[in-house]
């Protein structure tokens, strides 16, 4: 029951992942490359002025990597300390004296509930990284 829960969380932040990479990503992977060749092109420029134009390209692609990063970040956090808290829950079971194979299937009930709490976080999560990539897209 976990596993599959676990399957089914990480299939739609997968999912939602390759979503914005090529709703977003992609499209600003193009204009930083584009940006760059065009910083090449100025046969005027120095070393350093190129360096620095090439620099330039590369931060919005650079923000929106770390826009994603930190929204993944948050919610496998989260996720890991539900996961934490059920852990918890069936220790203190077993030394109350609960039995092994109720608190086996305690500790799986409760992590399916976190992987099936977590499953409704993807779209709002999804939306978030949407609306900080599109407030850098160019």
């Amino acid at each position: 029951m976990a596993e599959a829960a676990q399957g089914r969380v990480q299939a739609a932040v997968e999912s939602a992942v390759q979503g914005l990479e090529r709703e977003q990503i992609r499209a600003m992977q193009g204009a930083m490359f584009r940006c760059s060749a065009r910083c090449c092109e100025d046969a005027a420029a120095s070393m350093q002025e190129v360096q620095r134009c090439i620099e330039r390209c590369h931060a919005p692609l650079t923000r929106a990597q770390a826009i994603v990063t930190a929204e993944l970040e948050q919610f496998q956090d989260r996720l890991s300390r539900c996961s934490l808290q059920c852990s918890d829950q069936a220790k203190d079971a077993l030394e109350a004296g609960g039995s092994e194979p109720r608190v086996r299937g305690q500790l799986d009930a409760c992590l399916a509930t976190c992987g099936e709490q977590h499953l409704r976080l993807v779209p709002s999560m999804a939306k978030k990284m949407r609306d900080g990539l599109a407030s850098i897209q160019q």
